[in-house]
């Protein structure tokens, strides 16, 4: 069983013994779906964890002698996750979002979460993401569409929106499959406009049509290879350099970088390339304190100039 699985269910297990005093081995494990074996293998871990210090009085205690499990000294991991009104306000900007696509739009389930998640935060939390303005103008039968042209072998055309350029562009594809790539459906193709094969997010087609034309790519139309990501960094595209601390390493490992340079500490410097300067500014934000773009030094001002605005709109709602 792996350490993803094996987080969520220690953060319920515990909560759960400390409400649970003198809870038997047999009866948690069936309730948890574990073996007996596992329910120990989790208890002895637990025994291991607490707080910096690591000394006895720092640790959490626990003990399953003749199949009755005590727990004590665990209280900080009981304590209910408490946000706050920046994370709260992220995390009610995403649940609307999802409530607004397609498969989610005939269940009440995401509603009652946003409305009880609301009432949780405060009217802070609530008030800020209130203020968040999104559309999700994407072809709800685009998947559908597709995968008929698919089938009868057709091409098809879009109007897709390039965020990069902020612009919706015409387009003629032979499709060639649909494939999916970091939870997301991709349909890969030849495109007339670009001429060579491409990948085009379905949430961004804005309207697809089948047409009366047989898909015929050229031979050189070769599938593209999306192991490694979608992400395809051009030696045309600009050169950004961005530091980084501890907690921001994970750019090194998440997008392809041309130089990664130790800095001591945890730190490091990054060159990647970049598309857009669009793109890098989100990064930059999404990072806060734990990175920052070093040059060029026009996309630093940038990334300035954007985060102190950003900034100016959350303290008038404030």
């Amino acid at each position: 069983m792996s350490s993803a699985d094996r987080l969520p269910r220690l953060l319920a297990l515990v909560p759960y013994l400390m409400s649970h005093p003198g809870a038997q081995v047999p009866e948690v494990a069936k309730l948890f779906g574990l073996t007996e074996k596992q329910l120990v293998d989790d208890l002895q871990l637990v025994w291991m964890c607490g707080l910096p210090g690591h000394t006895p009085g720092d640790l959490i205690d626990v003990s399953w002698d003749g199949g009755e499990i005590l727990i004590d000294n665990a209280e900080t991991i009981a304590r209910p996750l408490r946000l706050g009104v920046d994370e709260a306000s992220a995390l009610l900007v995403a649940l609307r979002m999802l409530a607004e696509l397609p498969e989610f739009g005939e269940g009440d389930v995401l509603a009652r979460v946003i409305a009880k998640l609301e009432r949780a935060a405060g009217e802070g939390a609530a008030a800020v993401s209130s203020q968040v303005a999104f559309e999700l103008d994407a072809a709800p039968d685009a998947t559908a569409t597709v995968r008929e042209a698919l089938r009868a072998r057709r091409r098809v055309s879009l109007r897709y929106y390039v965020p990069g350029r902020d612009e919706v562009t015409p387009r003629e594809v032979d499709p060639t499959r649909l494939v999916m790539v970091d939870g997301r459906h991709y349909l890969e193709g030849w495109c007339y406009r670009a001429d060579g094969m491409r990948l085009f997010r379905l949430d961004r087609v804005m309207e697809v049509e089948v047409l009366g034309v047989p898909a015929d790519p050229p031979a050189e139309a070769e599938p593209i290879d999306v192991t490694g990501g979608v992400f395809r960094p051009s030696p045309t595209d600009e050169l950004v350099v961005l530091e980084l601390t501890p907690t921001g390493r994970w750019v090194a490992e998440y997008y392809p970088c041309e130089e990664v340079t130790e800095l001591g500490e945890g730190r490091l410097r990054v060159a990647l390339r970049a598309r857009d300067q669009g793109w890098i500014v989100r990064l930059a934000l999404r990072l806060g304190d734990s990175g920052r773009v070093v040059s060029p030094g026009s996309l630093a001002e940038r990334v300035r100039e954007v985060a102190a605005q950003a900034l100016s709109h959350y303290e008038s709602v404030g």
